[in-house]
């Protein structure tokens, strides 16, 4: 021990006081630079605005998103689906920026928020038309709300009874966690909620997303599912509904029967990418990203 404190007093001396204090100085700032760097870097990967909820509206956020970052490169953006439940759950328990949704907030998830001292606004982001969809190969164009809503409750069971083929239909729908099965069961089952107990068909198959639906109808002549209107293509056949088309001037002129608005949630906050987001969201650049996805555009 001796020695070795002989050798630092020696190398010390030989430095000279004022040389000694400026390195140890210079030593001192360059270790601090680096704590507040890594700090910095930590930071930044802590604000990630997160994006979840609704599998209907998860496409076209991600491309929102897309080029909202472009343009702020600074921005870090995550889109996740999950469906509109987990999306208003995720932002209530705060593990997320922004929910997704294809229907309206319930008031026991504005309750779960006030509760927590939260204050969720509502965005509407755009309008869509809940598209029924057949195989290619089914006959039947045109369905009404009430046959739709006797086919989904289990009380129409072969195509048949509809002019089609005389085979059983097989009824497809997004799970309970999809706000697309929520606003169905409520203005098609349930009748605009004049039949507040119906439910679905107990031989209804549920899918986990609306490509899921998509692919299984495409796949399977006596199929019925819906979807919504961004994930339209030719693979398979949309019905007419009360003999008007799920088409974007129909839902924009409110003419379609199973219209409805598109929603992001959001609580206030300081946050500028979250604000920001919304914001682009709503401009002509954001909307046009709503047009281009196949959904109606609100401005």
């Amino acid at each position: 021990m001796i020695k070795i404190e002989s050798k630092i007093k020696i190398k010390f001396k030989n430095l000279g006081g004022v040389n000694l204090k400026m390195k140890m100085k210079k030593f001192f700032l360059m270790g601090l630079m680096v704590m507040m760097g890594a700090y910095s870097t930590t930071a930044m990967a802590t604000k990630v605005v997160q994006v979840k909820g609704s599998d209907t509206i998860v496409n076209v956020s991600q491309y929102i998103a897309e080029e909202y970052m472009g343009k702020n490169k600074e921005a870090r953006i995550a889109v996740t689906g999950g469906g509109s439940g987990v999306g208003i759950s995720s932002l209530i328990n705060g593990t997320a920026d922004i929910g997704m949704a294809s229907r309206n907030i319930k008031d026991k998830e504005v309750k779960a928020a006030e509760e927590k001292g939260l204050k969720i606004k509502e965005v509407v982001l755009g309008y869509d038309g809940i598209t029924v969809i057949v195989n290619e190969g089914n006959k039947v164009n045109d369905l009404t709300h009430q046959d739709l809503a006797k086919i989904f409750r289990g009380e129409i069971t072969n195509w048949k009874e509809l002019g089609g083929e005389d085979a059983a239909i097989v009824v497809l729908s997004r799970d309970s966690s999809s706000g697309t099965h929520e606003f169905f069961k409520e203005h098609i089952i349930r009748e605009e909620n004049t039949k507040k107990d119906a439910e679905y068909g107990k031989n209804t198959l549920y899918m986990p997303s609306n490509e899921a639906i998509k692919q299984e109808i495409k796949n399977n002549k006596y199929a019925i599912g819906y979807i919504g209107m961004g994930y339209m293509d030719k693979s398979v056949k949309s019905l007419k509904v009360d003999s008007i088309e799920p088409n974007v001037q129909n839902v924009a002129d409110k003419k379609y029967p199973i219209a409805r608005e598109i929603y992001w949630y959001v609580i206030d906050t300081d946050n500028k990418n979250v604000n920001g987001l919304v914001d682009f969201a709503l401009s002509a650049d954001g909307q046009r990203v709503v047009s281009d996805e196949g959904f109606v555009p609100v401005k």
